[in-house]
């Protein structure tokens, strides 16, 4: 997989009426890829795609790839909790032209492991010659991926990469020993510079979306090896985030894009809109984000 850099976890902007606004997402992707980012998740945690339809994943994902016209590669995130559905989008992101499938694990259900590796597999029988990108996120889905039970689902589908949402870096260096071969994908943009010496090959997260610019930075710190610097850049990126964690990350984001004339709209319910208070808050870090 040729995937590299700063890889947006795009939001989905709606319009006052709660439909989705394509024509600012059309803008945010061009903004974003100005900005220098190296490709796109589409339709994932940060889009809210549990809160869309099937039919909007679908018109989501063919306006990233639509828009993005092959400048930088586009992941397409499939998950749901059913196989059938999950197999459908990812069988439309292969006739659309996205450059690889990912999905969290099936959950709520507690499934069991075996049918958690075949999920995959069906996932790559769906979508071949495809890449195949796992999302490990288990304080959502409950699902914990690790190194001694990852091998069951990389046996079981070809699944080429691991999107690595989970504090647990020693574990994410263990699997690193253990699959050489095996794409890297950090997902907590809180652990950016933690990750970058386990061997990382990208990142993905949601604040790209609203300052890539400072992790492309960071990352050109650690690159020079200037690691106090990167260190550094990672404190202001997180003297951000708490400030957005305390009000919703998805709702700052949208928040903040619609301050630089990008307009989201809110996030869907049942999340609530921001208070008076909460904007505030994210009135008085603003510049913060974009210097």
């Amino acid at each position: 997989m040729n995937l590299s850099g700063i890889i947006p976890a795009l939001v989905t902007p709606f319009k006052e009426d709660g439909s989705v606004n394509y024509d600012s997402l059309k803008e945010l992707i061009k903004t974003l890829i100005a900005k220098g980012v190296g490709g796109f998740y589409a339709c994932g945690s940060t889009a809210e795609c549990f809160l869309l339809t099937d039919d909007e994943r679908k018109k989501v994902l063919e306006t990233v790839v639509n828009t993005v016209d092959g400048k930088v590669p586009v992941i397409a995130h499939l998950g749901n909790i059913g196989t059938d559905k999950t197999c459908e989008l990812a069988h439309h992101a292969k006739s659309i032209g996205a450059c690889a499938v990912s999905s969290v694990p099936p959950f709520y259900y507690k499934f069991s492991f075996e049918e958690i590796a075949q999920y995959y597999a069906d996932i790559a029988k769906s979508a071949p010659d495809l890449p195949l990108i796992i999302y490990s996120i288990p304080a959502f889905s409950g699902v914990s991926i690790n190194a001694d039970n990852i091998g069951k689902i990389i046996d079981a589908s070809g699944a080429q990469g691991l999107k690595y949402t989970d504090y647990n870096l020693f574990e994410l260096e263990k699997i690193s020993r253990k699959y050489p071969n095996l794409s890297l994908f950090n997902g907590h943009d809180e652990l950016y510079v933690n990750a970058l010496p386990v061997g990382i090959d990208a990142a993905i997260g949601s604040t790209f979306n609203v300052m890539p610019q400072k992790y492309i930075k960071l990352k050109e710190y650690f690159d020079a090896g200037n690691l106090s610097a990167a260190a550094d850049k990672q404190k202001e990126i997180n003297e951000i985030i708490e400030a957005m964690i305390k009000v919703g990350v998805n709702q700052s984001i949208k928040y903040w894009l619609g301050k630089s004339g990008i307009s989201c709209g809110d996030c869907r319910k049942p999340f609530a809109p921001l208070t008076a208070e909460q904007r505030k808050l994210l009135d008085g870090i603003y510049d913060k984000v974009l210097n």
